[in-house]
């Protein structure tokens, strides 16, 4: 049984949790709203509807906020994506369809969360350590949807470059992520995810029905 004194030290370190965990949403807020470089250790306190202070004691600068927030974003994005990969089972062609399905679903392609990708972005190529959190990622994602393609073309027996074919997904997910940043009326989800499937049906229609997602 736990001491009082060990009680009160983890309810505190979960008060200090959910205090960050407040900033780091009030950040993602702040930055849709208002972009990178408006974003200040004041806005986010408002935001959060904290003080100045709390701000400054769990992450002392704005830059530190910030790396949180990018850390955080990446690690829920990576999280997102290997669930799907593990409910994709064995079946290769089931997994990619996940692994691409996955990068829609509105936790985390929200339209907040996306405009704050999007300011991070901008900011990567003169930021490494933005770069490092980007990057790694995505790295990570390429190689499993490289040999998920490799898996299907072989089984399939497509005349097809696994490393054309990843690339293009690639590019294509890139696509539909920056309309939907950044286009006025941009399509639902839905409709991104039917864009997917009719380009999977396209590369292998063996694996693949013509008809969109179910």
């Amino acid at each position: 049984m736990a001491t009082l004194e060990q009680t009160t030290i983890i309810g505190r370190k979960a008060s200090k949790e959910i205090r960050r965990q407040q900033l780091i949403e009030a950040t993602i807020d702040v930055m849709a709203r208002k972009g990178y470089s408006g974003t200040t250790m004041l806005d986010v306190a408002k935001a959060a509807g904290l003080s100045s202070g709390i701000v400054n004691f769990h992450f002392e600068t704005k830059e530190k906020l910030l790396v949180e927030t990018l850390k955080y974003l990446a690690d829920e994005y990576r999280a997102n994506w290997h669930k799907a990969l593990t409910a994709g089972g064995d079946d290769p062609a089931m997994s990619l369809r996940a692994l691409l399905f996955s990068d829609f679903n509105p936790e985390i392609c929200s339209p907040r969360k996306l405009a704050a990708w999007c300011a991070f972005w901008a900011e990567a190529q003169s930021r490494p350590t933005y770069l490092e959190h980007c990057g790694s990622n995505d790295e990570e994602y390429s190689a499993i949807v490289l040999d998920l393609c490799r898996a299907i073309i072989k089984k399939g027996r497509y005349p097809l470059a696994p490393e054309l074919i990843a690339r293009a997904l690639d590019a294509l997910l890139e696509g539909l992520w920056l309309d939907l940043m950044t286009m006025a009326k941009p399509y639902s989800l839905d409709d991104a995810k039917q864009t997917i499937a009719a380009c999977l049906h396209a590369f292998f229609p063996k694996h693949y029905p013509a008809a969109g997602p179910s």
